[in-house]
């Protein structure tokens, strides 16, 4: 079976534009329009200072994680010189655990119990969709190419190679994740923090095994820095993994005296 060719990354009028810088823009823009929308929306549990501070806690630890995890995974860049190449280094991973870490940080000193990702994860969700639709339109450029393949999904990304199309199966997992968030609220009563916790340990679920698909350096038992620092964060969350219905789901309230009974004749 031949692979489908395309011409990747697109051309305007000749010129290759930076398509991933351009998603990813979008996407922080689109992003934070979104959020906005839904807090206005919905409403708030947390004060608008206190919203603030934490804002600002997840994007400099979203920062500072993307890129300390994303030099870790390209170990070939470092003392090579190229500072250019080690300063673009970054990854969606990182900056989630390092988001996750410094604003659990920052809600101990605020005082803060209530969860602050829950209103945030649709906006992520978006976020993610149109950042790994730049790096799809890229090709093999930016290093988020999948590996050779003869599977039935394999595509030519540009270079004359039937690749898996990663960002594509990406794309598709991550609106399964919305998708499944979705159901559950319309099912069932969720705990407050739920939906982060459910989209954050699905993803590094899916990054664990979507990696395997995408060239790497192996750090210890075939697992890049990146699946590493899934399998800590997953280890975070165990209890989700191993009792999702008692750390995800409201519990039934108790009968009272006014609740309505049912007795056989």
């Amino acid at each position: 079976m031949v692979a489908p060719a395309l011409a990747l990354p697109p051309t305007i009028g000749g010129l290759t534009p930076p398509w991933h810088t351009i998603l990813e823009i979008a996407a922080f823009a689109i992003g934070f329009r979104y959020f906005l929308r839904l807090r206005a929306r919905q409403g708030d549990t947390i004060a608008d200072d206190a919203r603030i501070l934490i804002f600002l806690a997840a994007t400099g630890g979203a920062l500072v994680g993307s890129r300390l995890l994303g030099i870790l995974e390209r170990p070939d860049l470092l003392g090579g010189g190229d500072l250019v190449a080690l300063f673009a280094a970054k990854t969606i991973v990182g900056g989630l655990l390092g988001g996750l870490v410094v604003v659990e940080w920052a809600k101990r000193r605020l005082g803060v119990v209530r969860s602050s990702g829950d209103l945030m994860v649709r906006p992520i969700l978006l976020g993610m969709i149109l950042g790994r639709i730049g790096c799809f339109l890229s090709g093999t450029t930016d290093g988020t190419h999948g590996l050779p393949t003869t599977a039935f999904t394999a595509l030519d990304v540009g270079d004359g190679i039937p690749r898996h199309p990663a960002a594509l199966y990406e794309i598709a997992a991550l609106v399964g994740i919305w998708a499944l968030i979705a159901a559950l609220e319309a099912r069932v009563r969720l705990r407050d923090g739920a939906r982060f916790k459910l989209f954050l340990a699905a993803y590094l679920a899916l990054r664990l095994g979507v990696d395997h698909l995408k060239p790497g350096h192996a750090v210890v038992a075939g697992l890049t820095a990146i699946q590493l620092a899934c399998v800590a964060g997953l280890v975070y969350y165990w209890r989700v993994l191993l009792r999702p219905r008692r750390e995800l789901l409201e519990p039934e309230p108790w009968p009272t005296a006014s609740t309505p009974t049912t007795t056989s004749p």
